[in-house]
């Protein structure tokens, strides 16, 4: 073999496909995930806290971030990157699925208020017309008084008063059907 042949076979051997793992940058990415879940964690609130599956290590971790909290503090920081080293030997899957479930609770029930705020404005913009759809949809509802709420807000409106009746038929929608939406 001369001398190029031999190169190119060794260079032919050291490209063989080898499993490395994975890149620096991605093993950057995965700390920096993991940091970022932890944040999430340490802000959540104590009842939402609790619904999430953390091993002793993991929970006393978050806690102690929770007393550190302020976040432009270098101490903060540094904690979460201790809680993204300890989430790393641990499977992550159960507290991805607890904090997922719990964002979309957050989400389903801003969605069933803002659909709220639109029957609201609805009903006093569009009047009967709005109020029929409302009752063919919700039977249970009072007639009588929405109308009557929605006269107030109306004449609330129109003399410049303090929103009162309006937010009443959010009040009185809210009670009523905000399970059923």
């Amino acid at each position: 073999m001369t001398g190029i042949n031999r190169a190119m076979s060794h260079y032919q051997d050291d490209n063989e496909f080898e499993d490395w793992g994975p890149s620096k940058s991605q093993l950057k990415r995965d700390a920096e995930a993991l940091q970022k879940m932890g944040e999430e964690i340490v802000s959540l609130s104590q009842s939402e806290l609790d619904k999430i599956p953390l091993d002793e290590e993991l929970a006393e971790a978050v806690e102690l971030g929770r007393k550190l909290k302020p976040k432009k503090d270098e101490s903060f920081r540094r904690h979460l990157q201790f809680i993204g080293r300890l989430m790393r030997s641990r499977d992550i899957a159960p507290i991805e699925e607890a904090l997922s479930i719990i964002k979309n609770r957050h989400a389903t029930v801003n969605a069933r208020l803002h659909r709220l705020e639109q029957w609201r404005e609805r009903l006093i913009n569009d009047g009967d017309s709005a109020l029929n759809e409302l009752m063919a949809q919700f039977h249970e509802l009072d007639r009588q008084k929405l109308r009557q709420l929605i006269r107030n807000a109306n004449k609330e409106r129109e003399l410049n008063k303090p929103p009162a009746a309006y937010r009443e038929i959010y009040q009185y929608l809210r009670g009523e059907i905000e399970d059923l939406l």
